[in-house]
């Protein structure tokens, strides 16, 4: 085992860790598997009334592992969307802190987040087209249930970076803050959370997405089918290929 991600448990709240700093917290299947794993734990765990993720005050994540996600998709193995579906049908409160780099996965996933704390320093980037993919984890509906399609048009097929100002004025951020305060403000949410009667939460919660839950169940596999088809396409492996040569 590793320990790209730790874990922790304090006053019902689960937090998980991203901790592969030198490769700035960029995913690959193993902590996929081990995302999976945790959230699953968590789901179960009547103990646990709410999880918390965040790397550090300097990086989220990088998004996926370019050279396992390359190997995954040869042998058609892609962990990430199994954790996409776990994320989907998770049923405890999501609290996200996020500072530096959130590309791809790393801002995607915040989509299925309750709420998300943004250091000023973080730097989002939904760059798909740019290696020859498609949008993934339900974002095609999430970000454009948010901010409409021509703005969604524009950071998922151009692949614009924009700010945690701009991430709040879009609605997928909450607050911003300086990085020294991101932790101390959204343990303290987690908390707050916690604390609160969980039946009542957990129903608000899921009255809350009821609406749009079904259909974005059937978004995700629409993607998951467009997002492997288009990794197995010679543009893709191309585009991918130029990173290591």
């Amino acid at each position: 085992m590793t320990d790209f991600i730790i874990t922790k448990e304090n006053n019902g709240v689960f937090t998980i860790i991203l901790n592969r700093f030198e490769k700035k917290n960029a995913l690959n299947t193993l902590m996929y598997q081990q995302l999976c794993q945790h959230f699953e734990y968590a789901k179960n765990n009547k103990q646990i009334n709410c999880i918390l993720i965040h790397g550090n005050e300097k990086c989220f994540s990088a998004g996926n592992d370019l050279q396992d996600f390359i190997e995954s998709a040869k042998n058609d193995s892609l962990a990430a969307l199994d954790f996409v579906k776990i994320l989907n049908e998770f049923n405890k409160p999501i609290i996200a802190a996020v500072a530096g780099a959130a590309v791809g996965i790393g801002t995607t996933l915040l989509l299925h987040c309750d709420m998300v704390i943004a250091a000023d320093n973080a730097k989002f980037k939904l760059p798909f087209t740019q290696l020859g993919l498609c949008p993934e984890a339900g974002s095609s509906f999430l970000l454009t249930r948010l901010i409409g399609q021509n703005r969604a048009f524009e950071l998922m097929v151009l692949g614009n970076t924009f700010s945690a100002e701009q991430a709040l004025e879009y609605g997928i951020a909450n607050q911003v803050c300086s990085p020294d305060e991101l932790l101390f403000i959204s343990e303290k949410i987690a908390n707050t959370i916690s604390s609160l009667p969980s039946d009542a939460v957990m129903t608000s919660r899921k009255l809350i997405r009821q609406a749009s839950q079904h259909h974005l169940s059937q978004v995700i596999e629409n993607e998951g089918n467009d997002f492997s088809r288009l990794v197995n396409t010679p543009e893709c492996k191309a585009i991918l290929g130029k990173f290591f040569n």
